[in-house]
């Protein structure tokens, strides 16, 4: 049973509620797009400033982990990456057998926006 969306994504496109379909689209979607999978939820004080619940996470930005290993770690976005959807976060890392500290990456939707990386572009962008 397909159903039509209002996800700017497949707007106009027939999309099935298959999960698996779903699942292929997600794994399948160009990297231009995939960046719209990136975001994560706002903290109650950004929310209230900037008027959105979620922004796409960048490079810089304080956050803090809400689910997994790491809950209830705060630290800064030291690298996104768009292609499997995932940000490596400051302090979040595993020691490995050798001894080596290995960082792990960790999925948008686990992440809070706690403070947003100063850039004039993004505060205008985002409303304010």
């Amino acid at each position: 049973m397909a159903k039509s969306c209002g996800n700017s994504l497949h707007c106009g496109v027939m999309v099935s509620a298959q999960p698996r379909k779903q699942r292929m689209r997600l794994y399948h979607a160009p990297l231009h797009a995939r960046g719209k999978f990136l975001h994560a939820p706002l903290s109650r004080e950004l929310r209230a400033k900037i008027g959105k619940r979620a922004l796409r996470v960048r490079k810089g930005d304080r956050v803090r982990v809400v689910k997994g290993d790491f809950k209830g770690l705060e630290g800064e976005v030291l690298s996104v990456d768009t292609k499997r959807g995932r940000v490596t976060v400051q302090g979040a890392s595993v020691r490995k057998a050798d001894g080596t500290e290995v960082p792990l990456s960790i999925h948008t939707s686990n992440l809070l926006i706690l403070r947003l990386a100063e850039d004039k572009r993004r505060t205008r962008k985002s409303g304010k």
